[in-house]
């Protein structure tokens, strides 16, 4: 019998020196992506695939993180007192109850992998998800609710997978398949940022995992890869080694790299173009520049 997942790590240590001099006091999951910071994107999309447990890896610096999702009650009272209805109910989805989340240091830059072995202690001997929030991805169906739909039928490890240009293979841990069935494509191996010339496919992990147990304890063995890195990617590898199934799930969804300024102003531009409050507006102002680039050519 599958273990149902209610756990999920998020890792949020980074610096994200992509984007100084703002992240220099703004944790970079707490810039806005239209209204919402990317942790909120991120947390949404867990709670939408029944995740009830939330742990977040941090390092120094990341209280503001910590406090995003603490109640307001000075804040609500203002809004209450104003008739502020619609910005209440926003502001009540920020809160999280107590203990729902964890929070976790890594002290070291060592890797993904070496940031998800953090939470070891917290997920015990349970299946868990991981969530990047650099990777936001917009989809009717979110990403990890399809994800936990295949994992229902399957089990096993999952990763999220989409197609690379050929060329950015070496961005990415890369799958080798042998076997597709729909979305699903079974793993027989995985490899950290090949060059284009040795990659086994085009086929991308992207940043949503779903786990079983024994990961954590191949990364307890704290064996590095690429990079001098503990590398997630390895661990998982191992498991295909051990004979344990892995499979990577083609999600339906556009997914944006908010780790790169021009992933993150794509972003902006596709998820306010969504906003039935903001697309004619913002729609009208892009359709004008675009006007003006074309007459100025």
């Amino acid at each position: 019998m599958k273990r149902k997942v209610t756990k999920a790590i998020f890792p949020v240590a980074g610096l994200g020196t992509r984007f100084l001099p703002a992240t220099k006091s703004i944790p970079k999951e707490i810039l806005t992506l239209v209204d919402r910071p990317l942790i909120q994107y991120a947390i949404d999309e867990a709670r939408a695939a029944g995740i009830k447990e939330f742990i977040f890896v941090t390092s120094r610096g990341k209280s503001a993180l910590e406090d995003y999702f603490d109640d307001a009650p000075e804040l609500e009272t203002a809004l209450r007192k104003k008739d502020k209805k619609d910005l209440l109910e926003e502001l009540k989805k920020t809160n999280m109850d107590s203990g729902a989340i964890a929070y976790v240091r890594q002290n070291k830059p060592l890797g993904l992998g070496h940031a998800v072995w953090c939470a070891r202690r917290l997920v015990h001997d349970e299946p868990f998800a991981v969530i990047l929030t650099d990777d936001v991805i917009a989809a009717e169906k979110p990403c990890l609710q399809q994800m936990m739909e295949a994992y229902e039928e399957t089990g096993g490890n999952i990763v999220a997978a989409m197609e690379v240009p050929s060329e950015k293979t070496s961005s990415y841990g890369v799958l080798d398949i042998s076997e597709v069935n729909g979305p699903m494509v079974k793993v027989k191996g995985m490899v950290e940022k090949p060059q284009p010339d040795v990659a086994p496919s085009n086929l991308a992990v992207i940043g949503r995992y779903i786990l079983t147990p024994e990961i954590m304890r191949n990364l307890n063995k704290k064996e590095t890869g690429a990079g001098g890195e503990i590398q997630l990617t390895d661990a998982i590898a191992q498991e295909i080694a051990n004979g344990n199934p892995v499979y990577g799930y083609r999600f339906k969804g556009q997914r944006f790299d908010c780790g790169s300024k021009a992933g993150f102003l794509q972003a902006t531009v596709a998820f306010g173009l969504q906003r039935p409050d903001l697309k004619d507006e913002f729609g009208e102002y892009l359709g004008d520049i675009m006007n003006m680039r074309t007459a100025a050519e």
